[in-house]
């Protein structure tokens, strides 16, 4: 298949915009309105003029648009300007949720964001997609129904954290209620959300933004993107996704154009991170940690944690300068720094400056850093604040000196800073503080993708198969159990090749992110028909229900039992007095069970559920039929990677949302198919879309020398 892009190469939309000198015209002004970054220039000797430049467009442009800043005097809304990390996590990442404890787990989160980034200061709470779609839920069910989630908003608020929710606009085809405006200023204050994330919208409309001011005073608004210059007039944030920096570092249009405008960085798909680290070190914004995105492990390096720790230390201990301090971007540096890639901005303010350095090269550089005629030179103290340890570097440095003084240490592919305090300024009450704090967070130049690779979880059954690059749990130690019914498919012992269809999701499959290092996947690949090859071998035969468990077998298994379920959220919604609701559904397939229901029901059966792969050979054959309305059928095929558990399922459903390719695909399928469905937990799972059938080990061939073992 050829693409009209490269996936690789950033889109001309993502590139930096040129800036040019000379007198702004009303064309130019236009164009740099429109920048996502202003291209740094390559020759020193351009830089001032290009500065110049930049402090033009950024008064006309305020003329321009009748800018005021009333949005950003709000005091509720201040802690936005300082929000140097935020997190997206999904509600049930392992780190947050606990499957084997049924419930959450914010001190497991806190305490791992805290060792390795140095904590946060605020989590996006992400909640529906990819998973929405499955049934009627709309994006407010899936924040409404989760038990407890206002009690864990309240743990982040204690913790110290601001919590943004996610709004969804293309969710047009679920469940309908009242209209988005109302819904989602419902869900803030029922919540007490400090924050909307816009996912797809690079702006709310001026009406949505007075309806959540109205629900919650102060509310941070952060559109995807590019955020229209207007609109930072009212929305104190924006998501600074897939930006491309230029070779020289360039400035952040929207925050140059109002410091307390918080942009974070964020290339979801990369595994080097440290372009954008970079580029928000030099431009005093924030970053997005986004190690699953979507269900999807694209976990930080050492070396990228370690930055962001480094990172925010630093920005947390000097704000005032951050944000009040005259800002100097490319301010010029030795010339031996200049020549080795590395780049500093400048932040004066009171006596105190501060330098934020940037090594664009793979070694690290060691030299001097100050131009001979940098007043931070003459007089006063001068402190690397990012060496390990922290050290003062003037001893007596003269402005006349022409070695630019004594050497700093700017990582490859890292940052660094140094402190000047004047000679007649106070020494910040933060400092002490801050070099204590960064003398135990070093860099880390380890820069490999930490991978984790997703392993059965759940009932071990007798083969497993595996997926180029993918490991399951085996159990060869099967014995036979139960009756199958008269009419199960039997699948026989011995080796199998399977090709599984499925939809290129950003949840992807087995294994990895499905757009590595991509900028923004683009149709064709977003969302298209893939296929993958599955291969393994059955160490003895497996029957295989030919229908689904009905309503009345249900019923039949809760009266023999008094089975009742660890987590009753959801159990059997569509029942009332032991039975289904609507008259004449005793027939139509059980829904609203979980993994563990389905497990409970089979195990009094004498069987299990079987895997996607025995329920693939299965269907197949021609055997298996659909009880009336079609469901989703759960399978043994549960994984986790440690953050992430999902589930394979089987064979459609008669439900289809419409609207949106960002949906769960609906409708019937064949056997071939396969859909990854992401757990959410506290009874979330049980949906009215997705039944179960059994499989009952049956007894091996004696002659047979197969062991279940795949083939890869």
């Amino acid at each position: 298949m050829s693409y009209t892009f490269d996936p690789l190469v950033p889109r001309p939309i993502d590139r930096p915009t040129e800036v040019g000198v000379g007198p702004l015209s009303a064309e130019r002004s236009a164009a740099l309105d429109e920048a996502k970054i202003f291209s740094g220039p390559a020759d020193p000797a351009d830089r001032p003029a290009w500065r110049e430049t930049l402090r033009a467009w950024r008064s006309d442009a305020k003329k321009h648009h009748g800018y005021s800043g009333a949005a950003y005097t709000r005091p509720e809304a201040a802690w936005a300007a300082r929000c140097s990390t935020v997190a997206q996590v999904w509600l049930w990442d392992e780190l947050l949720y606990s499957f084997s404890d049924g419930r959450f787990t914010p001190e497991r989160f806190l305490g791992d964001a805290r060792e390795r980034f140095g904590g946060l200061d605020a989590v996006v709470l992400w909640h529906a997609y990819p998973v929405i779609g499955l049934d009627d839920r709309n994006q407010w069910d899936f924040y409404r129904d989760v038990p407890g989630l206002a009690g864990l908003v309240r743990t982040f608020h204690e913790a110290g954290l601001h919590v943004f929710v996610d709004y969804n606009p293309w969710d047009v085809g679920t469940r309908r209620g009242a209209d988005d405006l109302t819904e989602l200023a419902a869900v803030v204050a029922e919540l007490g959300a400090d924050g909307v994330f816009l996912d797809t919208l690079k702006k709310a409309e001026p009406e949505l933004v007075a309806r959540l001011e109205a629900a919650r005073p102060g509310i941070v608004l952060e559109g995807e993107s590019k955020l229209a210059v207007e609109r930072i007039e009212d929305h104190s944030s924006s998501w600074a996704q897939f930006f491309a920096d230029s070779p020289v570092p360039g400035v952040l249009r929207a925050h140059w154009y109002e410091r307390r405008h918080m942009q974070h960085h964020v290339r979801r798909w990369h595994r080097d991170h440290s372009a954008e680290l970079q580029s928000a070190w030099l431009n005093g914004v924030g970053v997005m940690v986004w190690e699953v995105v979507f269900g999807v492990w694209v976990g930080w390096s050492r070396r990228d944690a370690a930055t962001v720790r480094r990172l925010v230390t630093v920005q947390r201990a000097a704000g005032d300068l951050l944000l009040d301090g005259e800002w100097t971007p490319l301010a010029e540096l030795a010339p031996e720094a200049d020549a080795a890639g590395v780049y500093a901005s400048r932040w004066e303010l009171d006596g105190v400056t501060l330098w934020t350095l940037v090594n664009r090269g793979d070694a690290d550089y060691a030299g001097p850093v100050l131009a001979v005629d940098a007043p931070e030179r003459a007089a006063g103290r001068l402190v690397a604040l990012t060496d390990a340890p922290c050290a003062e570097v003037t001893g007596g440095i003269r402005a006349s000196d022409p070695s630019g003084g004594p050497d700093v240490v700017v990582p490859g592919r890292g940052i660094a800073a140094l402190l000047h305090v004047g000679a007649d300024a106070a020494e910040p009450e933060w400092l002490p503080g801050l070099l204590d704090a960064l003398a135990a967070a070093p860099h880390d130049a380890d820069a490999r993708f930490p991978h984790a690779l997703a392993r059965r979880v759940g009932r071990p059954v007798g083969s497993e198969p595996r997926v180029t690059g993918a490991t399951d749990a085996s159990d060869s130690s099967r014995t036979p159990s139960g009756t199958p019914d008269a009419d199960a498919v039997v699948v026989p012992e011995g080796p199998y090749v399977l090709t599984v269809r499925y939809r290129a999701r950003e949840a992807g499959m087995y294994q990895g992110a499905p757009y590595v290092d991509e900028w923004k996947p683009l149709p064709p690949r977003l969302h298209d028909a893939r296929t993958l090859q599955r291969d393994g071998a059955l160490a003895a035969p497996v029957a295989v229900a030919a229908t689904e468990v009905t309503n009345a077998q249900f019923a039949e298994f809760l009266a023999a039992t008094d089975y009742a379920p660890a987590e009753p959220h959801r159990f059997l919604a569509h029942w009332a007095d032991g039975g289904p609701s609507a008259a004449g559904t005793d027939g139509h397939p059980v829904t609203f069970v979980d993994l563990d229901d389905a497990r409970a029901y089979c195990a009094w059966r004498g069987g299990r559920l079987p895997t996607e792969d025995e329920w693939q050979l299965a269907g197949e054959t021609g055997g298996l039929r659909r009880v009336e309305p079609a469901v989703w059928n759960w399978t043994e095929s549960e994984h986790s990677d440690g953050r992430t558990r999902f589930v394979m399922l089987k064979g459609g459903s008669d439900y289809r949302a419409e609207g949106s390719d960002w949906y769960v695909e609906g409708g019937r399928h064949a056997p071939d198919y396969s859909v990854k469905l992401l757990l959410p937990g506290l009874g979330l799972a049980r949906s009215a879309t997705v039944g179960f059938r059994c499989a009952w080990d049956l007894p091996a061939d004696p002659a047979s020398d197969v062991r279940g073992e795949a083939t890869a």
